[in-house]
Order: C-alpha cells, then structure tokens, then sequence
C-alpha cells in the first residue's frame, strides 16, 4: 500500500516537471518569436497590407488626372533630354512642334492607362483628350461652348467615375435575342439596368405588350430622352432616374444589364441574394468572375455575346 501511494507521488512528480518543462519551452518560444525576423510577424504585415490596399483605392477619374499629368511630364522631361543630347553630343538643335507634343502626350497616356490596369474604353478616352483640347484651343472656340460641353457630357455621363460604366447603348439584334430568351408563357416584369436612350426597353415592350417593362438609368440626360421617345412612340415602358442599387430584385422575373466587367461581381452579389428561383439574369458582353453561366449565346460582328443565369 506505501509502496503504491509512493509510486503515486512520483508519478505525480514526474507529470508537474513535465508540464514545467512544457511551460518554460513555450514561454521561450513566446519570448524568441516576436525577435524572428527582427521582430516582424511578415504574415502580419502582408495581411495587413492587402487589407489597406483593398480600402485604399483610387477612382478612376482621380486615376486618369494623375496619368495625364504623368504623361505631361514625361513628354517635357523626354524631349528637354533628346534636346540637350542632340545639342552637346550631335551639335543640332532640336525642336518640337506643339501639335508633336501633344501627340506624344496622348500616345503616353493611353499606354499609361493600360499598365495602370483601366479598362479598355479609358485608353480612347486618354487618346482624344489631349488631341481634342489642342483642337479646340487651335479653333478658338467661345468659352460659353465649353461650358455648354461640361454640362451635357456631365449630364451624359454623370457617376461613370464611381460606377464605371461607360454609356454605351445595345444594338437592335440584341434586344431581338432578349425577346426570344425571356420566358414566353408567362406575364414577365423585366427592368434593364443602365437603359441608356430606352431603345431595348421600348422595344421588348411592344414585342410583349402583355409584360412590364422598366428601365432604370443613372445619367440624367439619356434618362430625360428616353422618357420623351416613349411620349412620342406611346410606349407602355417605364422609365426611372436612379442607381440599380436601390431597387428589389425580388421584384422583377428577369434583369437585364450592359455594365462592365468591373461591376459584374457587385451585381451578381445583390442578384443571388435577392432574385427569386426561376428568375433569370441577362448580361451583354460581360460574364461574371467564377460564375459559369446556364446559357450563352455567341456572339458575331454586329453584337457581343450574351450570358444567362438562372437563378437556383
């Protein structure tokens, strides 16, 4: 019996220096760790990194001011050294005509653009900025017509800055597939998200006078428009000012959208938490990231291709 309370106690012993073993190693380990890698947890710090990028961006307006400013520079910095070359190692001078430079400057910009990562319609936009503003400066155009520019492209245009979609309307054989895609057998509620001029929302109302059709466009100017064409033509569709955003999907059997590839993944977020099974969802030109889509229908000269998901 005292042998075994004494084999007890030993064991007993033997556990407890274990266990202070254990602590005094992990606590070495706690103390050394922070002073790996001069006492820098790089997980920590990529982590966190990827973190402040992800909240830190810049919109693409600020974006193309800095590349056009960019592109400024780097044309007077080229040609202020081509010229110093020339005139110490070649004995000529060099000169440059305005129209040269800023030829140069567009060209730079819109390469800039392309490594920047902007989408594809900004390298255009780059390109005929510069030229365009050294045409009018060369026609002397009255101030009062640049004004009257900024308040039409503004109304045009409007939140492109924020959205990212460009105002870009469909062609008639686009809204002659929607019309055969959308569900025949049934009254259908369908709103297309970024109407433009109202083109396909007037016509898929005439083709199915039985359905409610709406549109919804954020530019104020194309929405103005679109609702004083179907004044004239005596459209049943209805037109709305406003962001895509505000509405319920849960209301519509079928949501069409021309975006861009950059809000297709905020779109398909608010339709798979919001459509109703059954529903479907158009998309001219743009798929979304990972998200096969249930039909696609090919596309040719005079149309992109168009994707539909149904949604489960």
């Amino acid at each position: 019996m005292m042998q075994e309370t004494l084999n007890k106690l030993s064991l007993n012993q033997t556990r407890q220096q274990a266990q202070s073993l254990h602590l005094i190693q992990s606590e070495k380990l706690a103390v050394s760790k922070p002073f790996d890698k001069q006492g820098i947890d790089r997980q920590a710090i990529e982590a966190i990194t990827a973190k402040i990028r992800k909240k830190i961006r810049i919109v693409p307006a600020a974006k193309a001011v800095l590349i056009q400013g960019g592109a400024l520079m780097t044309v007077l910095a080229s040609t202020q050294m081509m010229g110093w070359f020339a005139a110490n190692y070649m004995a000529i001078t060099l000169s440059f005509s305005i129209f040269s430079l800023v030829l140069m400057q567009a060209f730079f910009a819109a390469t800039l653009s392309k490594f920047a990562g902007m989408a594809s319609w900004w390298r255009w936009i780059h390109l005929a900025f510069p030229l365009a503003a050294w045409a009018l400066l060369q026609w002397h155009v009255p101030s009062e017509l640049y004004l009257i520019g900024f308040i039409v492209s503004l109304s045009l245009f409007w939140t492109t800055f924020r959205t990212q979609v460009p105002f870009f309307p469909s062609r008639p054989v686009v809204w002659q597939q929607v019309a055969k895609i959308i569900p025949q057998t049934q009254v259908v509620r369908l709103v297309d998200i970024g109407s433009g001029l109202g083109d396909m929302s007037m016509y898929i109302a005439k083709a199915r006078p039985d359905s409610q059709i709406e549109g919804i466009e954020i530019a104020p100017l194309p929405w103005i428009i679109s609702i004083v064409r179907a004044k004239f033509r005596r459209s049943k569709a209805v037109f709305k000012l406003g962001d895509y955003n505000a509405l319920q999907f849960a209301n519509y059997d079928v949501i069409f959208a021309y975006l861009s590839p950059v809000a297709m993944q905020n779109l398909w977020e608010k339709a798979s938490q919001e459509m109703l099974p059954g529903s479907l969802l158009i998309s001219l030109e743009f798929e979304i990231p990972g998200i096969p889509p249930t039909m696609r229908i090919a596309g040719n000269e005079n149309s992109p291709a168009i994707y539909v998901w149904k949604i489960a």
